[in-house]
């Protein structure tokens, strides 16, 4: 038996890979599964977003205000401004990123294993590499539907436009912008998503592996781990994951933001961005919205990747 057979047999037990998945169940059940998670999680995107945007003289200024002043006025739906739009999106991106980051995943894996690396090495790469090429390929869709959703977000607040639906941000933008309208702050999409993919994805990857080890389930353990016990670990490796990849990417988020929802006549660039944030609060104005991002993607990385390896285990092919 060679190395990679050993932490095959060794993990084998705890992860489904691509091939063994009923792939038209898969992505059936996964649309109505992720939608519910969006659904749950949705609120905090929308908090987000206008905490970063917030101009120097906008009196909400923390997660609780914004929230309180969304209720005020709008009652729950001002919670899910742009939920419609985002959902209608998220379902072919969502196809496009885990189908590419399953194939990656395996294919990574392969090109690895001359290397004879460490397993929590061999992990981190291969889930990072999917994780990057995923995100970059879904990016395509999700760019557009961020632009839309975040116009929604923020429209009558702090001075932004206001909206009816959808459809109707979506031909504002075209007529003033064109196409490269909705793309607006696709590079800095990319430059965010993708390393945050890729840390999110490659963090995840490697501290499974290394709960794993520190069970002892590395050394070929006697017995399949329990499901408790594997939810647990896989639960316990999203928080990891989600925290680190929001400390990293934080910055990025907010000049993204920023960029995306300004109007035809606000046009800037990322360095004035920067600048206007530093002069509004300091370095730390980078770091705008960092703690309901912190959560968000804490929360929803172990809600997804909870429901994504239940998805997993639900279309498994039988044996």
């Amino acid at each position: 038996m060679t190395a990679s057979d050993s932490r095959s047999h060794s993990f084998g037990q705890t992860e489904i890979n691509w091939d063994k998945l009923d792939k038209t169940k898969f992505y059936v059940v996964g649309a109505g599964l992720f939608t519910g998670v969006t659904l749950a999680l949705y609120p905090v995107s929308v908090v987000k977003t206008r905490l970063q945007v917030a101009s120097k003289d906008t009196g909400e200024r923390n997660a609780f205000s914004v929230i309180k002043g969304l209720l005020r006025t709008d009652g729950i739906p001002g919670l899910y401004r742009g939920f419609g739009t985002v959902i209608t999106g998220a379902i072919p991106a969502r196809i496009i990123f885990l189908t590419t980051l399953e194939t990656t995943k395996v294919a990574a894996f392969r090109m690895l294993e001359p290397f004879r690396l460490s397993e929590t090495g061999q992990a981190a790469i291969a889930n990072g590499a999917a994780g990057l090429t995923s995100s970059l390929l879904a990016q395509a869709v999700f760019v557009p539907i961020d632009v839309v959703s975040q116009k929604l977000m923020v429209q009558g607040y702090s001075g932004h436009a206001q909206y009816n639906g959808g459809l109707d941000v979506a031909r504002k933008v075209l007529r003033s912008d064109g196409i490269r309208g909705l793309y607006k702050g696709f590079g800095l999409s990319v430059m965010t998503y993708a390393p945050s993919s890729a840390v999110w994805w490659a963090s995840y990857g490697s501290s499974q592996r290394l709960i794993w080890r520190f069970l002892g389930y590395a050394e070929n353990k006697e017995g399949k781990p329990g499901v408790q016990k594997i939810v647990l670990v896989q639960a316990t490796g999203g928080i990891i994951a989600g925290a680190t990849a929001s400390c990293i990417t934080t910055p990025l988020d907010t000049i993204k933001t920023r960029l995306q929802v300004m109007g035809h006549e606000n046009k800037s660039s990322v360095k004035q961005v920067v600048k206007d944030l530093i002069n509004e609060d300091g370095w730390k104005g980078l770091y705008r919205g960092l703690g309901p991002r912190f959560f968000s993607m804490s929360a929803w990385g172990t809600s997804m990747i909870l429901a994504y390896e239940y998805l997993k285990r639900l279309c498994a092919k039988d044996e």
